[in-house]
């Protein structure tokens, strides 16, 4: 287990639903983390049947944020609806799922992982190449710019890449950026770190450029990725929910 601040364990044990695993997402997972970062705690949790076929309905998702300090942003899937996301091109619920910030696991989690292997397609190029087009207009909003949506845009395009290339999920940008090697990314990293969520940029002409080579890198690894066509896990994923539902 990792070492996180009492609130962020509290967050987790006063979870009202049993949880198959609640992992760190964000800039703790993505290797960006400045001091006043707050935690994105995500996970899947398992709705009991008295909530599914009642007429009092449990919560698909449960939401829940705190002010801190430190600010958490907790957000958890009941076990079907993450099913359902991870049988779509979702880069997201792939990225929670395989996050080395562990807060709570369980049999499950691991047997969930292997699963999600067969979960993975070509056609999650959509996913981010949208999400990095989706976080570059953010960026270009604001004037000055701000570090931490240009981390994210870099952060989307080479886990992507890695993705369609090797099938591998890999968030953290530290350890993309060292098969990369692009110097003015450790440069913006350690302007975040060492910053704050707020961290402006002088200009951003430079990073225009990377952001299109990159995303031309991106739609062409999704062209001429190996990785099948359509995901294969249903049966697995469909077997496994009605073991968490205990039927």
């Amino acid at each position: 287990m990792i070492d996180v601040p009492v609130a962020v364990r509290a967050a987790v044990a006063e979870h009202p639903y049993p949880l198959v695993f609640a992992t760190i997402s964000g800039a703790h997972l993505y290797g960006f983390a400045s001091a006043d970062s707050d935690y994105d705690i995500r996970g899947v949790h398992v709705l009991p049947l008295r909530e599914l076929v009642g007429l009092e309905r449990g919560e698909e998702t449960f939401e829940r944020m705190e002010d801190g300090p430190p600010e958490l942003d907790v957000v958890t899937h009941d076990a079907a609806k993450f099913f359902r996301l991870l049988l779509r091109p979702n880069g997201y619920v792939l990225e929670q799922l395989h996050s080395p910030l562990v807060l709570a696991t369980s049999p499950a989690h691991e047997e969930l992982r292997a699963i999600a292997r067969n979960c993975v397609t070509r056609h999650h190029v959509r996913h981010y190449v949208g999400f990095a087009e989706n976080q570059w207009r953010l960026f270009e909003k604001e004037d000055p710019p701000r570090v931490k949506p240009l981390l994210y845009v870099f952060r989307v395009l080479l886990t992507g890449i890695h993705l369609l290339r090797t099938g591998e999920v890999e968030a953290n940008l530290p350890r993309l950026n060292a098969e990369a090697r692009l110097p003015f990314l450790d440069d913006l990293m350690a302007r975040k770190i060492g910053g704050s969520e707020k961290e402006r940029l002088p200009s951003s002409a430079f990073h225009r450029s990377e952001y299109e080579r990159l995303m031309a890198t991106l739609i062409e690894a999704g062209e001429r990725s190996t990785l099948p066509d359509a995901p294969s896990g249903w049966a697995a994923l469909n077997d496994l929910l009605l073991r968490l539902r205990g039927v």
